[in-house]
């Protein structure tokens, strides 16, 4: 007699708790929300990636500023629009409204 109540209690609890399982695992904090972190987690890296190159790329191009006088001048007209005395500047394209 004990044995069929036991075989029955415990397919009972197995029962309860797949069923738990299933729908803790369905919720709102389950597989589908993790599955989205884990997307915007490798977005973000991806995204740290480009930073980390245009970083480097900003890193080399001071470098070069502080060696190189004549960079850093040509960088400093271009960025104030400065003109050298007897200098001609051609404008072309659209002008702005």
């Amino acid at each position: 007699m004990k044995g069929p109540l036991i075989k029955s209690a415990y397919f009972a609890a197995f029962l309860v708790a797949a069923t738990y399982a299933f729908f803790t695992l369905r919720g709102p904090h389950g597989v589908p929300w993790l599955l989205e972190k884990q997307h915007e987690i490798q977005q973000i890296e991806d995204q740290n990636g480009k930073m980390d190159k245009e970083i480097e790329r900003m890193r080399d191009h001071i470098k070069r500023l502080e060696s190189n006088a004549s960079e850093q001048e040509l960088e400093i007209r271009e960025r104030l629009k400065l003109v050298k005395p007897g200098e001609k500047v051609y404008i072309t394209g659209k002008p702005k409204e």
